[in-house]
This record gives structure tokens, sequence and C-alpha cells, in this order.
């Protein structure tokens, strides 16, 4: 405030008195920026200390991650971060509708900003609906995605970085490890490639609702583990599809071949050479 010499007030122009009230708030402010730059700065060379730590030391460069939402959280911060590749192997058939709408938005950001996505979903997606929804839409974006039978299990990679795989010896769904150790990586990666060339591309049409790939594929897996003695709940949880569903090509199999048992329809199955003929599968078991 400022006074004339009679001691009336004289106001003064608003930028000088704006400066006055902001300068104390801007140099506070840029200590904070120089504070952050500075804390930059220190977490860069503990990350540099922590990858040359698990570089030299093989154990620490595999990490176990515990509970459903810190992996879910990491693995969204992990597919946030690739710049070039990402793997995916997704068993267990068709995923649910609400964990695919969210990876939709995630992975058509990824696609957006040029990374190259590869998918490997079991046989059994092709006549799943949000699966295929999805997988539409991720392919317009420039995703690729192929089936197999089996899936050798869950895995994820990105940028052939850091990748992610269940623990097989805990819950499935609350243990995960965070693979940095670039053999184990090479080897995962020689995994996956190895699949992607046995695979089918999967290029969905609307109006399909159930391509003869997953009639003609999937019998036959179901037959081959059947005569390998494995009962229709194992060939369910390996296939991704219902109990029901392996019983009903192993019914009609039976009644196709004129069989009275299991054992009696491995036999015949065998027997016949059904399975060494090429697809599409003569049986036709529609």
């Amino acid at each position: 405030m400022q006074y004339a010499d009679d001691g009336r007030p004289v106001a003064i122009p608003p930028g000088l008195a704006a400066n006055a009230l902001m300068r104390p708030l801007e140099r506070a402010l840029e200590e904070k920026q120089r504070a952050v730059a500075a804390a930059r700065v220190s977490l860069q060379k503990v990350e540099e200390i922590y990858r040359a730590g698990h570089k030299s030391n093989g154990d620490a460069a595999v990490r176990v991650i515990s509970g459903m939402d810190v992996i879910s959280s990491t693995l969204s911060s992990a597919v946030l971060s690739c710049q070039e590749e990402l793997l995916t192997a997704q068993p267990g058939g068709g995923r649910p509708q609400e964990l695919l709408e969210k990876a939709l938005a995630s992975d058509l950001e990824a696609l957006g900003r040029g990374v190259r996505q590869r998918t490997i979903y079991q046989h059994t997606v092709r006549s799943h609906g949000p699966t295929l929804s999805y997988v539409e839409q991720v392919c317009a974006a420039g995703a690729e995605v192929s089936t197999l039978d089996e899936v050798f299990d869950r895995l994820i990679v990105c940028d052939r970085k850091i990748a992610f795989v269940p623990d097989p010896g805990e819950e499935r769904r609350q243990v995960a490890l965070a693979i940095e150790h670039p053999g184990l990586i090479r080897y995962l990666v020689g995994l996956f490639e190895y699949s992607w060339e046995r695979a089918t591309p999967l290029r969905h049409n609307p109006a399909e609702h159930r391509p003869p790939l997953l009639t003609d594929e999937n019998r036959r897996a179901i037959l081959q583990l059947m005569v390998n003695g494995y009962t229709d709940e194992t060939i369910a949880g390996r296939l991704g599809m219902s109990t029901r569903t392996v019983a009903t090509h192993v019914r009609k199999a039976s009644e196709l071949l004129g069989s009275r048992s299991r054992a009696q329809l491995a036999y015949l199955i065998a027997k016949t050479g059904i399975l060494d003929e090429d697809l599409p599968d003569p049986m036709q078991l529609g």
C-alpha cells in the first residue's frame, strides 16, 4: 500500500502488486521443481544399480508378485511402458468380458504408439463372442492373433526385457513371477515363437458362428487325449472348454464307432487310424 503526502492511500498498478505477491510463490515452485529433478536423478541411479545387480545375480532377476491387485497393476504398468513388442499367450478359452474391455483400451493405446502385438489363444475362443469382438478390434488396429488346441501357459513379454508367468507352485491367480533375466526371457520368447509357428491365424468374420477349425481341431485334440488316458475333466482343463463339451465329443465318437466303453473306443480309434488322417476330420461328428 502506498500513501500520498497528505496521508491518503494511492492506488498502484495491479501488475506491480501481482509481481510482489507472485514472486515468493514462484521461488517456492522453482525450489520444488529442483527437488523433483534431483529426486529423479537419484531414482535413476538406484534403478541402474538395481538392474546391474539383477544382471549379475540370476535369482534376483526373478521377482515374486503376490496378490491379484498388485499383479494387475504391475502388468498394466509394464504394458504401458512397452515401446516395440508385446507377446501374450492366454490359455483357458474365452476371457471374461470385463477383463477384455479393460485390456482393449490399453492394447489399442499400445498399438497406436507402434507396438507390435501378437497373442496366442486356444481354439475354443473361436466360438466366444466377447473374445471375438475384442480380436476384431485389436486386429483392425494392427494386432495379430492366432490359436492352438493347447497353449503352454499364460505368458506376457514386454519388449523382450521383462516377462510375466504364473508361479506353478502357488495359487495361479494370486502369485506371479516377473522375469528380467535375459537368458530366461530368450527361452520364453523361443517357446512363444515355436507355438506361434504352429498356430492358426484367427481372422474373425462376424457372420461366422463356429468356424470349421474349431470343431475339427478340438475334436481331434479331445480324442487324442482320451486315447492317451486322460479324464474328461483333465481334457477340459487342458483345452479350455467345459467338461460337458468334452463328454459330448466322446459320446458322438462312441456312437459312430459302436463302442460300449471308453477303453473300447480308444482301441477302435487307434485301430482305424482316424487321428492319423488329415483335416478335415472324416468322422463328421458335428
